[in-house]
């Protein structure tokens, strides 16, 4: 292992391609600490100081930001109007016959996908910024049980403060898709990946360091274990897949002979990877953001549905709560796994170019087939995906309000599938030039 990594720093190329992309990560979290102007640097600090295991509306969006969200940085927004916008255009595609020809394309229709999540991105930046400032200056962002200084965090409220501190914030989320975007070009793995994958592990320090204040050395030996121990369950399901073997037949064109090879079709038993978490929690937050903003005025009493809202819909530690997460989660992974991947389509090419599967028909019997593994093997992946997201609940739950569990969730999800990712293509790099990979 120590041999391959100095493999790695001795082989010019790939040396120059990850200092690349540490130089970019280096800079994404400079501008997570860089404050957007008028906001009052000193006020952000202290309610983060005050709230420092806050779990409110924006908590998804700051673990993707690597807490620059709630310091109203220059780059609050993060990844996130990347991450939606993309999502959005790959569903477009089942309802937008144009999205669907663009894709089957190639390399130019996929160009042109790429250029309208750009635009999508921009937009959702800009409607993002909008709310979050929205919230900050009506003193919201921390919670309504914070302390004064939350609710001054803004130096000046007139309408050309805020509209420099949007334009601003959208331009960090613009300057991080470039950044994303170079990574993926330049350095080594998936831009977007990576910064996300910055952005989580950077907080790990801080739990931990929460942790061990709160509860002692005893419970933060007994979190690491637990940690570790979730880890190797998501690196087991994460590499597990279902093998479908796939035959073609010998072809005779002039003198040659083509096909007559074996073949399979890998079919995860997560193929959805952490997009039915995001999409549930999204789900989950909008009618916490609607309540938000139908709190009544001083001295008046909520609407009965608002209170309910934020009893039941709000708190993380409500089993109400979890039980509409865990079952959000189980129906977005069917859905999104529908969309993804499409038996007929993959039976319509195996049948193209001579391919069967053994004890199968061709055509329709091959998409059935095809159909009915993949909605039986995505039964455990959706119950695994519900189970990991939430865990952190259930040990927030259980350990007391000032106890937050790191290794759980989405973090986990997200920090151990970009990981084997990044290894699978530094191994494959180094294979090419040296034979060798990380493992051998």
């Amino acid at each position: 292992m120590i041999s391959a990594v100095v493999r790695i720093f001795r082989t010019p190329d790939l040396r120059r391609k990850i200092g690349f992309a540490l130089g970019i990560i280096a800079l994404f979290r400079l501008g997570s600490f860089i404050p957007s102007p008028y906001v009052d640097f000193g006020n952000v600090q202290a309610c983060l100081n005050a709230n420092q295991n806050t779990s409110g509306l924006y908590e998804l969006v700051n673990l993707f930001s690597g807490g620059a969200l709630l310091q109203l940085s220059i780059f609050a927004l993060g990844i996130m109007p990347y991450i939606t916008a993309s999502i959005i255009v790959q569903l477009l595609r089942v309802v937008i016959p144009h999205f669907e020809t663009l894709h089957k394309e190639g390399q130019a229709g996929q160009s042109k996908l790429t250029q309208y999540t750009r635009y999508l991105t921009i937009a959702l930046g800009v409607l993002q910024s909008t709310t979050l400032i929205t919230v900050a200056r009506s003193g919201a962002l921390f919670g309504t049980n914070s302390t004064p200084e939350c609710t001054q965090l803004l130096t000046n409220d007139a309408w050309y403060a805020i509209l420099l501190m949007v334009i601003t914030m959208t331009a960090g989320t613009g300057l991080i898709m470039w950044m994303a975007e170079l990574i993926t070009e330049k350095g080594i793995g998936n831009g977007m990946s990576l910064l996300i994958f910055t952005s989580i592990a950077a907080g790990f320090p801080r739990s931990l360091g929460n942790v061990y204040a709160a509860r002692g050395l005893n419970t933060l030996l007994i979190v690491l274990a637990m940690g570790l121990l979730v880890i190797v369950a998501v690196v087991f399901v994460e590499q597990s897949q279902r093998r479908i073997p796939v035959q073609y037949a010998k072809r005779v064109v002039g003198r040659r002979t083509y096909g007559g090879n074996n073949t399979y079709i890998p079919i995860k038993v997560n193929m959805a990877g952490v997009v039915p978490v995001i999409f549930a929690s999204s789900l989950l937050y909008l009618p916490a953001l609607i309540a938000q903003f139908n709190q009544p005025a001083a001295g008046q009493q909520p609407a009965e549905w608002v209170t309910w809202v934020s009893t039941y819909l709000v708190k993380s530690d409500q089993p109400s709560y979890m039980i509409l997460f865990f079952l959000l989660i189980v129906g977005f992974t069917y859905f999104y796994v529908a969309i993804t991947f499409n038996p007929e389509e993959v039976a319509d090419n195996m049948k193209k170019y001579g391919g069967f599967i053994p004890g199968i028909r061709a055509g329709r019997p091959t998409a059935e087939y095809l159909d009915y593994v993949l909605t039986r093997i995505t039964l455990p992946g959706s119950i695994y995906l519900g189970i990991i997201a939430i865990l952190p609940l259930i040990v927030l739950a259980l350990a007391g309000a000032n106890t937050h569990f790191p290794f759980g969730g989405t973090s986990i999800l997200i920090v151990v599938g970009v990981g084997l990712e990044t290894v699978k293509q530094i191994d494959s790099q180094l294979q090419q030039r040296h034979y060798e990979g990380l493992l051998r």
